[in-house]
């Protein structure tokens, strides 16, 4: 990052004791003045390139976080019997995840999810070499998968990546089925032994099971 010009020393501050700040921040969840203690340093110093490196890690996203190549096949589709020819027009998978946020007085509300924890709504799209092609974060825990998938496709601003004509993320059926985002059928169970206990609608059933199992990607990308 020094190399690059992205963070350059201070008098008093190396470039290596910058991103070490930021790191035992994020890495640690730690406060201000958690950070103040262990650096020996001021609140305003600690702040003040806590800052530098958030933005100069920001402008580093569009050299990692690219758009997929829309219009070859993928070879995990395209060399597998359960996806191909179905999913043939797929490009990547997409689904919001939730990342812990330290939000207190009344604001924090706003922040809760599901589970009662205050977090950062983040949206995120991953193509099936497990690489993240698109993310957009700052939306609220409480806020719904489909607000921020909605927010970031009718913001041009957000850069959102449109497929091509034919081409379709998979999301799954907390998400609308339109346009070019592909959900599963939904109340249809996909699980072998549910099929066999069950019975069911099997065509449905087993686009289903091979949906989830292509969706599963992106899982996979949060996961690494």
């Amino acid at each position: 990052m020094e190399q690059t010009g992205r963070l350059t020393p201070s008098r008093a501050v190396s470039v290596e004791e910058q991103l070490m700040i930021f790191l035992f921040v994020v890495g640690h969840g730690a406060s201000n003045r958690d950070a103040q203690e262990t650096w020996q340093r001021s609140g305003s110093t600690i702040s003040k390139y806590f800052g530098i490196v958030l933005e100069a890690i920001f402008n580093m996203s569009g050299e990692y976080i690219r758009p997929p190549n829309m219009n070859n096949v993928h070879h995990t589709i395209r060399y597998s019997n359960r996806f191909f020819p179905y999913f043939q027009g797929c490009v990547g998978a997409i689904d919001g995840t939730h990342v812990s946020a330290c939000v207190g007085g009344a604001r924090a509300d706003k922040f809760r999810g599901r589970k009662g924890d205050t977090t950062w709504n983040v949206l995120a799209a991953c193509d099936f070499d497990l690489k993240f092609t698109y993310m957009l974060s700052g939306w609220e825990g409480s806020a719904h998968d489909t607000r921020v998938l909605e927010h970031a496709i009718s913001e041009p601003q957000h850069g959102f990546p449109f497929p091509p004509p034919g081409k379709y993320y998979l999301v799954d059926s907390g998400y609308a089925n339109r346009g070019c985002f592909l959900a599963p059928y939904r109340g249809t169970n996909y699980h072998l032994r549910d099929r066999r206990r069950l019975g069911g609608d099997r065509k449905k059933e087993q686009f289903n099971y091979r949906h989830a199992s292509l969706r599963n990607a992106i899982e996979r990308t949060f996961g690494i």
